[in-house]
C-alpha cells in the first residue's frame, strides 16, 4: 500500500514537470500560428484595398509568417518590397 502511494507521487510529480517543460513551446508555436493566421488576414485586407490602385501581395506561407512574426512592421516591410520589385 505505501508503495503505491510513492509511485502515485512520483506520477504525478512527472507529469507536473513534464508538462512545465513542454507547456512553453507550444505556447510560442500556438501564438506563431495565431500571428500567421492573422497576417493572412492583413494581406487579404492589404490585397482587399489595393485591388483599387493595381496592387496585390502573393498570400504563401512566406509572407504570413513575415506579417506574423514582425507585426505591423513586417507588414509595411512587405509592400515596401512591392513597390521596390514592381
Amino acid at each position: 500500500m505505501d508503495s503505491n502511494i510513492i509511485t502515485f507521487l512520483a506520477c504525478i510529480c512527472f507529469i507536473f514537470i513534464f508538462g512545465r517543460i513542454f507547456i512553453v513551446p507550444i505556447r510560442k508555436i500556438l501564438k506563431i500560428i495565431l500571428n500567421s493566421i492573422l497576417g493572412g488576414v492583413v494581406i487579404y485586407l492589404i490585397n482587399f484595398i489595393g485591388a483599387n490602385f493595381g496592387f496585390h501581395i502573393g498570400l504563401n506561407i512566406f509572407t504570413s509568417l513575415m506579417i506574423g512574426l514582425l507585426g505591423l512592421p513586417g507588414s509595411v516591410c512587405l509592400i515596401i518590397i512591392k513597390l521596390l520589385i514592381g
